[in-house]
């Protein structure tokens, strides 16, 4: 069993940047693969950013290419995303996943363990 808990979203400037961080409970952080998703209101769910559990391989949705960056330090069982140059379409809310492999995951099917999420807002 992995609980997950994110942290660091909030209000910020179109522009800005923000990072959010993800904790994971457990000793086997290391075996898992990690993935950012985000949801806006009356949208679906979608992939932001997943790395594998050795942090040797990422991936990144076309949205957010050059601006984001996902890494994880298995050492404090932690999973980060750094966001810059943040955007008002960036807005939404933002969940950890969790899922026990060796290859990066791109699909929400591919998760089993969800954090509650936090709440970024980017205004214009």
């Amino acid at each position: 069993q992995v609980q997950l808990v994110e942290s660091g979203g909030g209000l910020v400037q179109a522009g800005g940047s923000l990072r959010l961080s993800c904790a994971a409970s457990g000793r086997t952080f290391s075996s898992y693969a990690m993935g950012w998703f985000r949801q806006a209101p009356g949208k679906e769910r979608e992939i932001v950013a997943a790395i594998s559990w050795s942090g040797g391989n990422t991936y990144y949705a076309d949205s957010v290419k050059g601006r984001f960056t996902i890494s994880r330090d298995n050492a404090k069982n932690t999973v980060y995303l750094q966001m810059n140059s943040l955007k008002p379409e960036d807005t939404a809310v933002y969940y950890c996943a969790a899922r026990q492999s060796n290859v990066v995951l791109t699909t929400t099917r591919d998760y089993n363990y969800w954090g509650q999420g936090t709440q970024v807002t980017v205004s214009s």
